[in-house]
């Protein structure tokens, strides 16, 4: 079974203005972390409306209140865990039930992914193998931007404020570096919540 994981950044309406013309139904997962921004909100509401997706939002174990009332903050404090609860453990539970797992990754966003393929082995921590598919891998900025054009596909209206990678609120900022999309990510402390760290065929070390 297969699913497509977005945060409905312009990567992840591409890909599924790609993959719904030939699976309309198939599940759309977002990570609603509760930290999102309105914009974000409203745009994916907007979009499964108007695309009629199929949409499940993945909800962490705790709301924003119950874990700030047990934890503090952590995405100030100890973003790594906070990502590991609201983001990385909710939606790899949630993959254990898909077998091909579609996302809009690409290469040119980070030098974290410079290695990415776009198919790939991924294991759960359960051990369960999924096949990964990056449809997008090669793809440069401007392809995306240019593929959104030519379909008049509407996107986050952030993008015109100046972000040019959008995550959670709290977490995001006008990227630092103009050669770096997500250079406004976590402060410059860190570039991936830990989601894609984890292609088996990379070293051990890559997985923590």
């Amino acid at each position: 079974m297969a699913c497509v994981t977005s945060s409905f950044q312009a990567e992840d309406v591409v890909v599924l203005d790609l993959v719904r013309q030939i699976a309309p139904r198939i599940p759309v997962l977002f990570l609603d972390t509760g930290y999102h921004f309105q914009a974000t909100y409203e745009y994916r509401d907007r979009i499964t409306s108007e695309w009629q997706l199929n949409l499940t939002n993945i909800l962490p174990a705790q709301t924003v209140a119950e874990q700030e009332a047990e934890f503090g903050i952590l995405n100030q404090t100890a973003p790594d865990r906070c990502c590991a609860l609201r983001k990385v453990g909710p939606l790899f539970a949630a993959l254990e039930g898909y077998s091909l797992w579609f996302t809009g990754l690409r290469r040119q966003q980070a030098k974290t992914r410079a290695n990415l393929q776009p198919v790939e082995s991924f294991a759960l921590p359960s051990g369960k193998q999924l096949r990964k598919l990056s449809p997008l891998a090669d793809w440069h900025t401007r392809d995306v931007w240019q593929y959104a054009e030519r379909h008049a596909i509407p996107l986050l209206p952030l993008y015109d404020l100046g972000y040019s990678s959008i995550g959670c609120e709290p977490c995001t900022s006008l990227p630092t570096a103009a050669d770096d999309p997500r250079s406004g990510r976590w402060g410059g402390n860190k570039v991936e919540c830990g989601i894609h760290l984890q292609p088996v065929e990379n070293s051990p070390e890559a997985r923590h």
